[in-house]
Parts: structure tokens; sequence; C-alpha cells
């Protein structure tokens, strides 16, 4: 199931920072693809965030820094989807400024969260999952009814249903939980390359989900669940409450 819209109403402000971030990421990636084998290496282990590394005080930017790399086209691309879709209105509830500050702090907490889990690893943690997946916290707080545009994909089988966020973002989270501590059971080292941060992902939404009260604007939020009340359905399928992506 892949998001690809969602509904707008009383969304009145526009997503600069969403915007921003998603260009600041492609940028981020577009320089990692002109890189050498080695050159990259370096990169990423400069600017990741290396969990023996933090949880020994050390290079703590790079809780930041790792949120602006990708480890393939697949990864930037889900990451910057989701941020597209769900972004936007979480901003508009918040406020420019505020936002961004909630997106780098989400995204901080969600590394940290992964580090306190395998402190002594020495694989580097890279992508806006973490952040991203603390603006889903905040929009299954706010919006836990709010209708999602989703793309479903079975076999050859495709089309377009609405899926109320509670239903989406749930399974994502208890999917997150699922694969986190399957993967505590398996207790295994890989060398190559890393696998998927569960707890990072699991980290930056609860942060999201607790983070979202203290930086939401209450008139904001009151302007998009009324108008939110009055969207009718016909709407909510195209007409006006969504923006097609």
């Amino acid at each position: 199931m892949f998001p690809i819209g969602d509904d707008n109403s009383g969304r009145r402000t526009v997503p600069v920072v969403s915007y921003t971030l998603i260009g600041l990421n492609v940028l981020v990636f577009l320089y990692q693809l002109t890189l050498s084998e080695r050159a990259l290496t370096d990169f990423i282990f400069d600017w990741g965030a290396v969990p023996n590394e933090i949880s020994g005080g050390e290079r703590l930017i790079t809780l930041l820094s790792s949120q602006f790399m990708h480890g393939g086209w697949l990864h930037i691309g889900g990451n910057m989807l989701f941020l597209w879709v769900f972004g936007d209105n979480i901003e508009d509830t918040m406020g420019h400024a505020r936002f961004l500050v909630f997106y780098l702090l989400t995204g901080v907490a969600a590394g940290l969260a992964q580090v306190l889990i395998d402190p002594n690893s020495l694989i580097p943690l890279v992508g806006a999952s973490g952040a991203i997946s603390g603006v889903l916290g905040a929009y299954i707080v706010l919006f836990p009814k709010g209708l999602i545009r989703t793309l479903v994909v079975f076999g050859f089988f495709v089309t377009v249903v609405m899926i109320p966020a509670w239903v989406q973002i749930g399974l994502w989270i208890v999917l997150q939980f699922v694969n986190g501590f399957a993967s505590l059971a398996v207790q295994t080292r890989e060398t190559g390359g890393g696998g998927v941060a569960f707890f990072a992902h699991i980290g930056g939404f609860l942060a999201g989900a607790v983070l979202v009260w203290l930086f939401r604007d209450g008139d904001a939020y009151e302007r998009q669940k009324v108008a939110r009340r009055g969207t009718r359905p016909y709407q909510q399928l195209g007409q006006v409450g969504f923006r097609r992506r």
C-alpha cells in the first residue's frame, strides 16, 4: 500500500518547509551519486550517525546530518513520498518554524532510540525515516480519521482506495514493533550494510506523538478539524478535499 494523497481540507499555508526538506534530501542524494564507491563510504561514515560514537558522546552533530542521507533510490523515494503526503498538514498546524524544529527533534530522538538499543554498533544510521516517523506520529494523533488516498498493488490487481489514517499508520507502526522485536530475538551482526533501523522508526513515531502537543497551533488545528468535519463524501474522493499527486 502506497499513500498518494490525503485530505487537505482547512489547510491554508504553503508547506515551504516540507518542500525545502524534500529538496535538500534530493540534492544530497544526487551528490552521493557522483561519488566513487570509496568516497561514498567515507562520506557515509563521516556524516552518518554511528551508534558506537554517539553512545560515547562523540560527533553528536551526525544525529542531524544523517537525516539528509539515504542508501538508495527506494530508500529516498519512500521517505520523500511519505513526507510529501503527510508533512503539509502537520506543517500547517504548527507553522513553518515550529514544524522545522519538530521535524529535526523527532529525527534526533529516532537516532537516539536506535543507539539505545544497539549502542556498540559500528554501522552508520542514515535516512529521514526517523523524522518522518515523527510526522506520522503527529498525524495519527491529530487526524486519526483523516482519509488517505492509497494505491494498492496486489499482483496484477491495482486500485486506489480511501483508508483512515488510524488504519494505515496504525498498521505501519505495528509492523515496526513486530520487526523491531524480531530483530532483537536474532542477535546477528551484519557486516555488509546494515538493514532497517526499526527502533529509530519507533522512537521517532513516539516522539512525534508526544511532541505534537507542544508544537501544534491550537487555532490552526481547530480550523483543520472543522473543515474536515464539513467535507462531504464526494469531496473526499478527490473533488475538493484531496490534492492530486
